[in-house]
């Protein structure tokens, strides 16, 4: 094991890239890597892989590999460990048991549905000689697609006959038949072409096999439908709701010390506060307390057909006016030079009706061939006070400075990645600007408060909705009655929560990570104990953390080997009094 104290005590800026841990994490994410990389199927481009459902070959490998660094790790005697190396070595053995966890899951999971694909094997071992490219008897691989074909087509005509699975098992159906799909295109583009006899005996059985695969894998997904947790609503958005015991787990995983109720209560605290802010900036427009008719003024304030850009590049100069004149920041230049933008295709707006970013911003915006419906509803959507509060979230000092320090500082540590610092930084500068009255006029208010209690209501709906209490329908429902939202962009906003790819805490960790960060700030910041400009500088050069690790970092905290999260972040009579 590699001894760090000596150096770390010659050189006080020793630790500022790296940990006494940071080696053995640096080596298991390339092992981790190098596995994945050569037991999946290979890209199109050759090069890289294409992540599909692990092979049973892959899986227990990957296993094998979390228990050795499981015991490296041990050997490590954390009471004498910097800070740095205390937090370091809790996170990576957080990270390598839940993917153990979710590996043991992945295996019940394949066993469960296992009955489904009985030439799963032959598949495999096939991808198994196609590794170091050994000999095939073409003949008898074009009998065995042969025989693999029929019985596929035998089992789409029972599977109608069959009871419904659920929706998750067939979810996992459809994935673990698209994975050997993918895996034998990979075997047929190796040696088609290049051994005469495959490609004499082996396509025309190939492309049956591969046609009646992809048929077989949509219509397990289609068995699981209507067996869910969730009942269907005339939302159509299907989704799995997790269950409180998951969502305990999730959240102790993420270090959050609160109950999804608990959560839902600071949520509804911060939401009574934007109602009343709401309140005063309606009544300074004139509308009194029907906040609903001046938001509406605010949304009709769009900027002309393709003039959005120019809007974007404005209120990005608005902010960094206002940031960097009272220095709040170190501001790199090329950062600042280097943030790009484009436009978000059509489809991607239907499940991100505002813009998104990072290194650029993604520009929600109508297209020529969007229907007067949608064209109002993204122009209104995307109006200038609404888009005020979010066009630093995206660019700097939020998600592009992020991923600018991240690669620049302790690297290593993107592995351990959490919404609660990606999503809670960008959503903090909200917070604090407006706290230091960045939004000046009633209409800036609306639009800030706008998106302030968007994220209340993320956190309202998409825990309720994962403890069973309410429906895709319901979320669509209170996202347009107490936010203000278009209802299609409420509609993307649900489906974009419940069936994309994001994690199920991803929603709340918008405003609960802004609030973890606001809290500390309130600790050492408003005690005097660190400049603003020392706090937000250092946050970014510890690159992605919990908060709570975060914590422990800036103010040199010891911790135990055994350490749970415990922070209690909300100050409830504070915010009661603000």
């Amino acid at each position: 094991m590699l001894q760090y104290s000596q150096a770390g005590a010659q050189s006080p800026d020793f630790y500022r890239q790296t940990s006494e841990i940071a080696p053995t994490i640096i080596q298991y994410d390339q092992d981790k890597h190098a596995l994945l990389d050569f037991y999946s199927p290979r890209a199109a481009d050759g090069f890289s892989y294409q992540p599909v459902l692990n092979s049973p070959t892959q899986r227990k490998r990957l296993q094998e590999l979390n228990l050795q660094y499981l015991d490296e790790l041990s050997t490590f005697v954390f009471d004498q460990l910097q800070v740095n190396g205390q937090v370091d070595y809790l996170l990576f053995k957080n990270q390598i048991e839940e993917y153990q966890e979710e590996l043991k899951e992945e295996e019940a999971n394949y066993a469960a549905i296992s009955a489904f694909i009985p030439f799963a094997d032959s598949i495999y071992n096939l991808e198994k000689v196609r590794f170091r490219g050994g000999s095939i008897d073409s003949e008898q691989l074009a009998k065995a697609f042969n025989g693999f074909s029929n019985d596929i087509a035998v089992r789409l005509e029972e599977l109608p006959k069959q009871a419904k699975i659920d929706k998750k098992q067939a979810d996992f159906a459809e994935k673990a038949v698209y994975a050997l799909q993918t895996r034998l295109q990979n075997v047929f583009n190796f040696y088609n072409g290049y051994d005469p006899m495959f490609s004499w005996w082996v396509p025309k059985t190939y492309e049956k096999l591969d046609s009646l695969l992809g048929k077989y894998a949509a219509r397990l997904a289609e068995m699981g439908e209507v067996c869910t947790n969730q009942k269907l609503d005339k939302s159509g958005i299907k989704g799995s709701p997790l269950g409180e015991e998951t969502l305990n787990k999730l959240l102790a995983r993420a270090y959050i010390p609160y109950s999804p109720q608990e959560l839902i209560a600071i949520a509804n605290q911060e939401f009574a506060w934007c109602d009343k802010e709401l309140l005063k900036a309606s009544q300074e427009m004139g509308f009194g307390n029907d906040w609903k008719k001046a938001q509406e003024q605010v949304k009709n304030s769009y900027v002309p057909v393709g003039k959005q850009p120019e809007l974007i590049v404005k209120l990005y100069n608005d902010a960094k006016a206002f940031i960097t004149e009272r220095d709040w920041i170190t501001w790199p230049a090329l950062a600042d030079e280097t943030w790009g933008m484009i436009m978000m295709t059509p489809e991607r707006q239907l499940v991100n009706p505002f813009f998104t970013g990072g290194r650029e911003i993604s520009i929600s915006y109508p297209t020529a061939d969007m229907s007067y419906e949608d064209k109002m509803m993204s122009m209104r959507g995307n109006n200038p006070y609404f888009s005020r509060a979010t066009v630093q979230h995206e660019l700097i000092p939020g998600h592009h400075l992020q991923y600018f320090m991240n690669s620049r500082y302790k690297p290593y540590r993107q592995a351990f990645g959490t919404p609660f610092y990606i999503e809670g930084w960008a959503l903090y500068w909200e917070l604090l600007l407006y706290e230091n009255g960045f939004a000046k006029t009633p209409e800036e208010r609306i639009g800030m408060l706008f998106w302030r209690m968007h994220r209340c209501a993320r956190i309202i709906f998409s825990l309720n909705y994962h403890l069973g209490k309410w429906s895709p329908q319901t979320c669509i429902d209170f996202l347009v009655d107490r936010v203000g939202f278009e209802r299609a962009n409420a509609e993307g906003e649900v489906r974009r929560s419940f069936q994309g790819d994001y994690p199920p805490l991803y929603q709340a960790a918008y405003l609960l990570g802004g609030l973890q960060i606001m809290g500390l700030k309130r600790e050492l910041v408003d005690s005097g104990k660190m400049t603003l400009k020392a706090f937000h500088d250092a946050f970014m050069k510890e690159n992605q953390l919990p908060i709570e690790l975060m914590r422990a970092i800036l103010t040199n905290q010891k911790l135990s080997k055994d350490f749970k999260t415990n922070w209690k972040f909300y100050d409830f009579d504070r915010s009661n009094k603000l």
